[in-house]
């Protein structure tokens, strides 16, 4: 995709964004006279969701025009790193700690390059193992795809063979 024609999508996307933003101030669901810092939860609510929906209305009408899919679409938000991607590193925080073979008293600038080697592997793991769950969760904003085809997607997008995991483990037949 052309990064300029993706830039005027996402500052497009961001201004019907703003534009909601000030729709749900101006329409009186929030006081405009409120400072920011007193709005309630449920104002907030209000402001994101608005934000959210606009900006999710451009992206979805990028993957009609473009006919490129519409997941993908929303999900690239054109930030680095992107949120997605933080998201399902965060999700691996609790495993990554509980890594054996790592000394979380020690600083970081006095460890060998061993100690290293196991922290980034144990890293590297959890990490593809949440982006994986992440992308095979049928959770998905738009439609529904099925686990076969995001599997493949996923390992497609690792370098690896455009076959699922069960097909992986098909028994050797001699």
């Amino acid at each position: 995709m052309d990064s300029a024609m993706e830039d005027v999508w996402l500052r497009k996307a961001t201004a019907a964004a703003i534009a909601a933003a000030r729709k749900v101030v101006e329409g009186g669901a929030v006081n405009p006279a409120a400072p920011v810092g007193r709005l309630s939860d449920t104002e907030w609510g209000w402001i994101f969701s608005s934000c959210l929906f606009a900006w999710i209305v451009v992206r979805s009408e990028q993957a009609v025009a473009e006919q490129i899919d519409s997941e993908l679409t929303i999900r690239a938000v054109g930030y680095d790193p992107n949120p997605w991607d933080v998201g399902a590193i965060a999700a691996i925080l609790p495993d990554l700690s509980e890594t054996s073979g790592i000394d979380w008293t020690k600083p970081l600038a006095n460890w060998s390059r061993e100690e290293m080697l196991v922290l980034l592997t144990a890293a590297f793991a959890l990490i593809r193992k949440g982006m994986i769950a992440r992308d095979l969760s049928g959770a998905t904003i738009t439609r529904k795809s099925s686990a076969a085809q995001l599997a493949r997607q996923t390992n497609a997008a690792s370098g690896g063979p455009l076959m699922t995991s069960d097909e992986l483990n098909d028994p050797i037949g001699f």
